[in-house]
């Protein structure tokens, strides 16, 4: 008695602390209406569970209580107060997570440009924010949130729950927030702010002009780590900026960044190792073309689940539009996701990118499914890998006990095209998706329609999925009429034209409404026919629908497919070649050394390097001998100025300094142009900055290593070099109207930029070498990119390559650079030259000209061809440069024009595109000649290398044969073949009803030195070649 007493007394105490809890639990908007304490308690049983990607049970219960799971397993009893939910012959799975979205977030609208077509230098945000619009992590998600159940309807009918929002808009976006897909409250539904840290390439809506290209958007990102480094170490004694304060608060938080295609992700992860992070990196559906390199990184992935359309190719001439890599694209890009899970590269999935997400979603799943992702690894992807990266595990990504209870319930597999999705439950709430009672009304019936009758049949592959069809049968005719059949629960909707071959009444429709009795069997109602008269109906079931057994009609060889090449297009390799032992015999040999030209003799190379010059060599072991009888042999060609292999823009041109910007960001490895120099002869190429500016961008040099990624074709210790520029492009004379407001407008503007800006580098040098920890951000000293490339300059660690044509701005920094104390290293185009020839070789200069180029805008009228060989006489060292792709394909003829005009002996005139350019670059201990110990880059000729007629017959870098005149036929063959391949294997496939696009590729564009980056022109997610079979 005394128990039960007790037991009385605490019974409303618990009760009073429970409704008290409950209270607690509220939102702080007050109630219009009724309390309901309810605790929202449901039992789910008999039902097959995921209760994470890799672990299911089978019969078992799930418990939740308060949106939360309380317990998951079998014999669970349902506790008294729960509402208990038979799901016989269902299936819960964890519910989805979409980390890469932008729901809730007012739309931006893009707004590259000013209006007035005017620069703008500076932002225009006001307040105490950063100097770049595109800047901006101050931005927070969730202070702009707003739930919109329109938009997440969208995501539920799919399987969300939850998703990862940010705001889509320049490089630093700000932080993201993660959201419940509910119809509550935005307070009701944020599960948390500051979630992530958010970056991209793309500067978004800025209307600043800076950056204008995708190595500015790199270097502006670089500068703003150093800055903020600087500010927090700085006590903030110089100035308060809201930017950098804001920077520096999300650094511990995951970081995300929207990398673009698979060599722009191998940008963004260089960026973060230089500062110590480990990106997660935004993708498109190309990773597979770069898998090695991008698991290098070591980063998890956030992948879209895009693919692309077959191309239209029925129009053969439109067909000849598309290039091969993007039909090798289409067929291959459904094995994305399996080639990254074979890698063994953590990734989740997003619908970023679909255009139609509830059409595309589960379709382009379950065909990376087909072409080899396992359904495990998919689960993963979608529900604990997405928790997991933005360290949201503990709550979410699974069933575990403690969880949220987002979960969705489905007929069957999930990833099984039959499978119906009922049910998305977020937080204990449930959303019906698809009626999980269904009265399956497949069969044959008897349908008598106002006397007359019909033979009815339903089918479908689920009961969810029906369509329905009446035959009338006569002796005449069997006549099929298609029917517009609505079901909602058990009431009925029903259209057709019972004369659909009646010309006269094909028109008349009949409508008729009703309702099905519990069992489906019998059907009743009333309707009108066309002429408005109301009749009755009704409908009797006569037998079972029965699945009509399918056929299936593949092959049963198994589908071919193409490989994957290096790079990724018709001309590369299945198997990157490797380093060959090589004996050419009885060559002519040009060696560019005191030996001059020798006849009839061997080379050897070896481990990518020149071992023997002689004649007579025998073939060692496992080397490959070539008859090069009649043929000639020489250093590959160099190219002091080239502006191949650069992706989005090739001039940073919105400052009049931009020593900041590094071609070598933005290396293009899958350049056609590559391979089409490979075929001229030319194994190195240095990259240069165009000519927009006084103080460009650092070069990059390169070698020609077809196949390789970016940073595997750069060399890896030469003296680094830097572009300047004079004449027309740098003060804007060329460039409009509206291009007033950059300085400098005069070319003795030209002059003062660079004194004004060697004047700041002197003081910073200075400065920095007072306080050698400034370098590592632990001093009150800014790191300054811009001056720190020009104080290599004055302490000579780096070189200048300037463009220039007339003579006198040619003196004019050539006493610039006297007064600082340095030396200009090369005057490339430099066109009147032969003016100051002598004033150069004092200067210590040398010249990289073009051999033929004159009168081709005004500052060159008084250009000369025989300005090579004048420079050359007069003891300066002169080479020929491209600067174009075209040209530089022919760089033996244009060395051969040196022998024309100006009467340049053959051997001295090859040397001006290989051994003096070399010595321009400071590379000639290593290449340039053929030279015991050199690397072997070098190049079986046909005939003489100056001769229009010699073709580059083999071409070797570091020993490896990159360029090969009978593959290159042979390749030429597998082209057409696989593109023909590929246009009957699309043809099949818009017979077979699939998607097509517009048979057109992009263009890739081909720099000079005076392009202007622009945001508007180039498209920073997609910097691959589209033209190499073209």
């Amino acid at each position: 008695m005394k128990k039960l007493f007790l037991l009385s007394l605490l019974l409303p105490l618990f009760l009073l602390w429970s409704l008290a809890a409950q209270a607690q639990e509220r939102v702080t908007f007050p109630i219009n209406g009724t309390a309901d304490p309810r605790e929202g308690v449901y039992c789910f049983t008999n039902a097959t569970i995921f209760v994470s990607y890799n672990k299911k049970i089978d019969q078992a219960s799930l418990l939740i209580r308060n949106g939360m799971v309380q317990q998951v397993g079998t014999n669970i009893m349902p506790p008294k107060d729960a509402v208990v939910i038979d799901l016989q012959g269902k299936t819960i799975y964890p519910a989805f997570i979409d980390i890469y979205t932008e729901y809730g977030l007012p739309e931006q609208k893009e707004n590259r440009s000013r209006r007035d077509g005017r620069p703008q230098m500076l932002s225009d945000k006001k307040g105490a924010f950063g100097w770049n619009e595109a800047i901006h992590p101050e931005t927070n998600a969730h202070e702009q949130f707003s739930p919109d159940d329109k938009s997440a309807k969208t995501w539920r009918d799919l399987g969300f729950a939850s998703v990862l929002t940010h705001k889509k808009d320049g490089i630093a976006r700000g932080t993201s927030a993660l959201v419940l897909l509910g119809d509550q409250k935005a307070q009701e539904m944020l599960l948390r702010t500051h979630c992530t840290a958010q970056y991209a390439f793309d500067k978004g809506s800025s209307t600043q002009d800076y950056p204008s290209s995708l190595m500015g958007s790199i270097a502006l990102l670089r500068q703003t780590y150093l800055d903020a480094q600087w500010y927090q170490n700085s006590q903030k004694t110089a100035e308060y900026n809201l930017s950098l304060e804001a920077w520096n608060n999300l650094q511990k938080l995951p970081q995300i960044f929207d990398g673009g295609d698979r060599l722009s992700l191998l940008r963004a992860d260089k960026v973060g190792d230089e500062f110590g992070i480990q990106y997660i990196l935004k993708t498109k559906n190309d990773v597979y073309q770069r898998i090695d390199d991008i698991k290098a990184t070591q980063a998890a992935l956030i992948v879209p689940l895009t693919l692309p359309a077959a191309y239209d190719v029925e129009n053969p001439f439109e067909a000849d539009n598309v290039a091969l890599s993007d039909m090798m694209h289409w067929e291959l890009a459904p094995t994305n996701l399996a080639t990254i899970e074979k890698a063994g590269i953590s990734f989740a999935l997003t619908t970023a990118d679909l255009k139609n997400p509830s059409g595309d979603f589960y379709k382009n799943l379950r065909t990376a499914i087909e072409r080899g992702l396992s359904k495990e690894a998919a689960l993963k992807a979608l529900t604990l890998t997405p928790a997991t990266l933005i360290g949201m595990q503990q709550q979410l990504g699974s069933l575990d006990n403690g969880k949220m209870a987002n979960f969705i319930i489905t007929s069957g597999d999930i990833f099984d095209e039959k499978n119906t999705l009922f049910e998305t439950w977020i937080k204990g709430k449930r959303y019906t998706v698809n009626p999980m009672q269904v009265v399956d009304l497949r069969g044959n019936y008897t349908f008598s329609v106002d006397k007359n009758n019909y033979d009815l049949r339903i089918k479908g592959d689920t009961p969810y999925d029906t369509n329905a069809e009446i035959w009338t049968i006569t002796a005449k005719d069997t006549t099929k009429i298609p029917v517009k059949l609505q079901i909602a629960d058990k009431n009925l909707s029903i259209s057709f034209n019972p004369n659909p071959k009646d010309t006269v009444s094909q028109n008349k429709i009949i409508r008729l409404t009703g309702w099905t009795n519990p069992d489906g069997k019998q059907w009743n109602g009333t309707g009108q026919n066309p002429d408005g008269k109301w009749i009755n109906w009704q409908a009797t079931r006569t037998s079972q629908y029965v699945a009509e057994k399918k056929t299936d009609k593949k092959d049963d060889k198994t589908e071919a497919y193409g490989s994957v090449k290096y790079p990724f297009n018709g001309y590369g390799w299945t198997t990157v070649p490797s380093a060959e032992a090589v004996l050419f015999q009885n060559a002519t040999v040009w060696t560019n050394e005191k030996d001059g030209i020798l006849q009839n003799t061997d080379v050897l190379i070896q481990n990518g390097k020149i071992t023997q010059i002689g004649k007579n060599i025998s073939v060692p072991k496992g080397t490959k001998s070539i008859d090069a009888t009649g043929k000639h042999l020489t250093a590959g060609i160099i190219d002091e100025h080239s502006h191949i292999a650069i992706s989005a823009g090739v001039n940073e041109g919105t400052q009049s300094c931009s020593s900041e910007v590094r071609i070598g960001d933005v290396v293009d490895s899958e350049d056609i142009d590559i391979y089409r120099q490979l075929a001229g002869g030319v194994t190195s190429s240095h990259l240069l900055h165009g000519s927009a500016n006084a103080i460009g961008g650092q070069t990059s040099l390169i070698k020609l290593r077809w196949g390789l990624a970016p940073e595997k074709m750069k060399y890896p210790a030469n003296d680094p070099f830097i572009k300047f520029a004079l004449g027309e492009n740098v003060k804007q004379a060329n460039w409009g109207d509206e291009q007033v407001i950059r300085f400098p407008q005069t070319r003795m503007g030209v002059e003062q930029v660079y004194i004004d800006h060697f004047t700041q580098a002197l003081q910073y040098d200075a400065a920095i070498k007072n306080n050698a920890s400034a370098k590592k951000g632990s001093s009150a000293i800014r790191r300054n990119l811009e001056l720190e490339a020009l104080a290599e300059i004055i302490n000579k660690k780096r070189f200048i390559t300037c463009h220039s044509y007339v003579q006198s701005e040619i003196a004019m920094l050539m006493r610039v650079a006297e007064r600082f104390g340095f030396k200009i290293n090369t005057f490339t185009h430099i066109l009147e030259g032969y003016k100051l020839a002598d004033r150069m070789k004092e200067h210590g200069a040398n010249a990289s000209s073009f051999s033929d180029w004159w009168a081709y805008k005004y500052e060159v009228y008084e250009a000369i061809p025989h300005n090579g060989a004048i420079l050359h006489n007069l003891g300066v060292n002169v080479a020929f440069n491209s600067d174009d792709a075209e040209m530089a394909r022919r760089l033996n003829q244009e060395a051969a024009k040196a022998v024309k005009y100006g009467g340049v002996s053959e051997e001295e005139a090859w040397k001006f595109v290989t051994l003096n350019p070399a010595k321009m670059l400071h590379i000639d201990q290593n290449v340039g000649s053929l030279k015991i110990g050199k690397d072997a880059d070098v190049v079986l000729w046909s005939d003489n290398p100056l001769s229009i007629y010699a073709k580059a017959e083999r071409t070797y870098v570091d020993g490896i044969c990159y360029y090969d005149i009978t593959n290159d036929q042979a390749l030429r063959q597998s082209i057409q073949q696989e593109r023909n391949r590929l246009i009957q294997k699309m043809l099949l496939a818009k017979q077979g009803g699939a998607a097509t696009q517009e048979p057109m590729s992009p263009k890739r564009r081909h720099y000079h030195c005076n392009d202007k980056g622009s945001y508007q022109t180039t498209d920073f997610y997609d910097t691959q070649d589209h033209s190499e079979d073209h």
